[in-house]
């Protein structure tokens, strides 16, 4: 015995002491990304079902009882959610004179928008325009529906915010336009935006989550007519960015804008027409998400950062659909917001070189209706889903409460 002591004493003097920093230690576990575990709650019925649930109203035309019927069901929705400070931005809207820019579903709707940036239309081009017939639409239920023609005068439309706990000053604004045209219901257009807003809002609102800075769930109306909801909005609250009121109380009734994030017509990428001006019917399998900006806004630099950081998002957690990048964001409610605030907008197609040459021959139509539409086109938008939840719970800094 006292020589195997001798001996360990030996051979640890030749050792020499033991370095602690140099000392192996246990493996350390990897903690789990919160991001992934938000958007792991995304659910693919529940997106379906939002979109058919924004359907039984129609087409939800501006200026209708449809209309103001579909808002109310969203804001019992996002209240169902748990979304906190919800409100209805109010504004009045007075057609103009009939003649000027594309004309809307029933006449003078005119948008009034050109081709930004003069964007050139290539390869075999598909019928494009707004369907005002609704003898076009053969669902005798959604003919009825959509029957009540729009009315000039009060407007609403909703919003919720979840307010950050460390910057309550700042947001993100993620919205969407709940309004359509063309005797059908406007499931794509913009029914698939609409519920994409609606289920990052209902992941976020849960009360296991805080992020560092607020994000508001915005909901345009008129977007249809120009953009005239997100006008209205930005006219009103453009000057009261990051203003306390009252003063001391750390409440922010329009916290500063840090990014604006717009999404448009989300589940048909299906390709580029045929000859005969026709598209396939089956969703291409070199789908993805076009994710754009407008090169010649003021904000373009900010807004391509933002594009690129919804790109990253887009890599690290969707499921099946990529992701591009493109500059020419148009005709869609971040337009009246590009020049104040890095704006992007999330679509299926390139609204102008794509969408603008006939690739969604459903834009407007009769056949935009949820039975059109198969699953691989509703997962082209619940990808939409997990790109945009990832990029704002990054940007807004989400965690998930610790459990006590």
């Amino acid at each position: 015995m006292r020589l195997k002591i001798l001996l360990f004493a030996i051979l640890s003097a030749l050792a020499g002491p033991v370095d602690a920093q140099t000392a192996p230690t246990p493996a350390s576990t990897p903690q789990p990304d919160p991001i992934k575990t938000l958007v792991s709650r995304l659910d693919f019925a529940q997106y379906k079902n939002t979109i058919l649930g924004l359907t039984k109203f129609g087409d939800r035309r501006e200026g209708t009882d449809r209309n103001r019927a579909a808002i109310d069901w969203i804001e019992a929705q996002l209240k169902s959610y748990g979304c906190a400070d919800i409100e209805r931005l109010r504004y009045d809207y007075q057609p103009p004179a009939r003649g000027g820019g594309r004309a809307g579903q029933q006449g003078g709707q005119g948008r009034g928008r050109g081709n930004a940036n003069n964007t050139v239309i290539k390869g075999i081009r598909g019928p494009e325009g707004v369907n005002n017939d609704p003898n076009k639409q053969p669902d005798e239920r959604i003919r009825e529906l959509d029957s009540q023609p729009s009315t000039p005068g009060p407007r609403e439309e909703v919003f919720c915010t979840k307010i950050g706990a460390t910057h309550p000053e700042e947001m993100y604004i993620v919205s969407a336009h709940m309004d359509g045209i063309g005797w059908g219901e406007a499931a794509n257009d913009d029914g698939s935006g609409t519920a994409l807003v609606m289920e990052v809002a209902r992941i976020l609102s849960g009360p296991d989550i805080v992020t560092d800075r607020s994000i508001r769930f915005a909901l345009w109306n008129n977007e249809e007519t120009g953009t005239s909801g997100a006008r209205a909005y930005v006219a009103q609250r453009k000057d009261l960015q990051g203003k306390e009121d009252p003063p001391g109380s750390g409440k922010y009734p329009e916290p500063k804008w840090l990014g604006m994030i717009q999404h448009d017509m989300l589940l048909w990428d299906h390709g580029m027409p045929d000859k005969d001006g026709k598209v396939s019917e089956q969703q291409r399998p070199e789908a993805d998400i076009n994710i754009e900006f407008q090169s010649s806004a003021k904000m373009a630099g900010p807004a391509a950062e933002l594009a690129w950081a919804f790109k990253n998002a887009n890599e690290s957690y969707a499921t099946d659909y990529p992701a591009m990048v493109g500059p020419h964001m148009s005709n869609t409610d971040s337009g009246p917001f590009q020049d104040l605030v890095a704006a992007i907008s999330v679509r299926e197609l390139e609204r102008l070189a794509q969408i603008g040459a006939g690739w969604d021959p459903n834009h407007h139509q009769p056949t935009d209706v949820f039975t059109h539409y198969s699953d691989a086109d509703f997962r082209l938008g619940l990808n939409a889903a997990q790109t945009t939840l990832g990029a704002i719970s990054r940007l807004a800094g989400a965690q998930l409460k610790q459990q006590p």
